[in-house]
């Protein structure tokens, strides 16, 4: 049986579970407002860690006026982006692993680099971040390519131990088709969740399933303005710089959004579980993750955004990207030989 190195395996595999770790923390990181704990990069302040004595704390806040040191923010600023360095070299190594293995049969020899150029461009969108002050297109670019590299990770995993023949649901047409559209709408939803958030558009509507004060539609949700992606730079976005009509035109979408993701990616779970077997349980893997994705995103207008809920939102995101890639490699399955 062709297959990986095994370390290959098992280092892809703690890679998978340290980007996870590491969209989640960031996302902890958004939520407390601290993406500018650090306002320069890739220190904080200067400095390799956070200022901590008087002396170093009094030379920060004279360099940067305008952001003064909350040490707090910073250590969960600089935690990020240590534990992402971390990743970033571990993917290297990955990259020269497979390098070094290349005549081994079975084993991933582009796909390797390809994740390295991802997370070398994530590391470029991180820096944008901070330096162009929460830009939110750049904030959603940075969010979509922590759950991509995720993804990538997860994929080259799978693809490194061919499946059993039990557990292969290939020459399906139809549900290869369904499996498209699943994975484009939960992209598509993923980067609208993206935009509400950085936009501090969450709360825009208070109430549900209706707007606000029982209204379904308002009738002034700024549409034109909600969705322009590009503001120039020199603006500070922390807190978001949009009026309410436009942010209540944010979270209107997201929220049909979300009602196409439950009937597409309803419909591609009920299609996984009747392909039997290891589809069966990916199926319900699926529907179970899209059920508890909604819940949270429900109970987070409901009680207010409460911190917890909106972590676990956000790794929700990442559990349904998840089970869709491992699904995609159901039914295109390596060979056995």
């Amino acid at each position: 049986m062709h297959q990986a190195h095994p370390w290959f395996y098992r280092l892809s595999l703690a890679a998978t579970t340290l980007a996870l770790c590491v969209i989640v923390l960031g996302a902890w990181v958004r939520l407390t407002d601290a993406g500018l704990g650090c306002p320069d990069w890739p220190g904080c302040y200067g400095l390799i860690d956070v200022p901590r004595t008087a002396e170093e704390i009094a030379a920060a806040n004279a360099a940067f006026p305008e952001r003064p040191v909350e040490v707090g923010k910073g250590w969960r600023e600089m935690i990020h982006r240590y534990l992402a360095g971390i990743l970033g070299l571990l993917i290297l190594g990955l990259a020269v692993f497979a390098w070094r293995q290349r005549r081994r049969p079975g084993q991933p020899r582009r796909l390797p680099w390809i994740i390295l150029g991802v997370v070398t461009f994530q590391a470029i969108l991180g820096m944008w971040t901070v330096t162009w002050q929460l830009k939110p297109v750049v904030v959603m670019a940075h969010l979509l390519g922590g759950l991509l590299t995720l993804s990538l990770l997860w994929w080259q995993t799978l693809r490194s131990r061919p499946l059993p023949a039990a557990g292969r649901l290939g020459g399906r047409p139809q549900l290869r088709l369904l499996l498209a559209a699943g994975l484009t709408v939960a992209i598509g939803q993923i980067a609208l969740g993206g935009w509400t958030s950085t936009n501090y558009a969450a709360l825009a509507c208070n109430e549900f399933p209706a707007c606000s004060v029982g209204e379904w539609w308002p009738d002034d949700a700024d549409f034109a303005e909600g969705f322009v992606l590009w503001r120039g730079l020199g603006v500070n976005y922390e807190f978001g710089v949009l009026d309410h009509p436009a942010r209540v035109a944010i979270h209107l979408t997201h929220r049909l959004g979300a009602v196409v993701a439950l009937i597409v990616l309803g419909a591609l779970a009920w299609a996984l579980w009747r392909a039997g077997g290891a589809g069966r349980v990916v199926g319900l893997a699926l529907a179970g993750a899209l059920v508890l994705q909604i819940s949270l995103g429900v109970g987070n207008v409901v009680y207010s955004l409460p911190l917890p809920m909106a972590v676990a939102h956000n790794a929700g995101a990442a559990l349904l990207l998840l089970v869709l890639v491992t699904a995609i490699h159901l039914v295109r399955p390596l060979p056995t030989s």
